[in-house]
């Protein structure tokens, strides 16, 4: 598997005044779409809850290069781009492109696994964690940290 790979459904709220898709709103997606993945990896929330651990971000950046609009045919195909041997630093990636394989915009999150409890970086990583990042497929440029 190349990536993972979900078709994007727009909704009226996901525009701007210029009828666009907002800025604010790929943020949104890749979010959701990052959680479906760990999800359907076997990393649930309730997993994560049970476990006293959570996803962290350090920073989220989007480069925008073609508008999208409500009637567009969008899929978001995410990857790893680095990640720690012991997965406890990783970065990923979102790229939306039309159904004609245009890139419209890239969104690039790094981060790592905070503990609740304590409220800092988990160390060491749940296994869970581990295990779940180590499936996600890797993006050409890939880079072990």
């Amino acid at each position: 598997m190349a990536s993972f790979i979900k078709e994007i459904s727009f909704r009226w709220s996901d525009l701007d005044p210029n009828f666009h898709v907002r800025h604010s709103a790929y943020y949104d997606f890749g979010a959701q779409h990052r959680i479906e993945i760990l999800s359907e990896l076997g990393l649930t929330l309730r997993v994560m809850q049970e476990q006293n651990f959570g996803p962290v971000l350090f920073r989220e950046e989007c480069v925008f290069r073609k508008e999208l609009k409500l009637s567009d045919k969008i899929f978001i195909h995410t990857k790893t781009s680095k990640m720690k041997a012991d997965a406890s630093r990783w970065s990923i990636i979102h790229e939306f492109r039309r159904e004609d394989d245009t890139l419209c915009a890239t969104i690039t999150v790094d981060g790592a696994w905070m503990d609740t409890k304590l409220r800092k970086l988990a160390s060491p990583t749940p296994e869970i964690a581990v295990e779940a990042l180590s499936i996600f497929p890797k993006s050409d440029d890939f880079v072990g940290l």
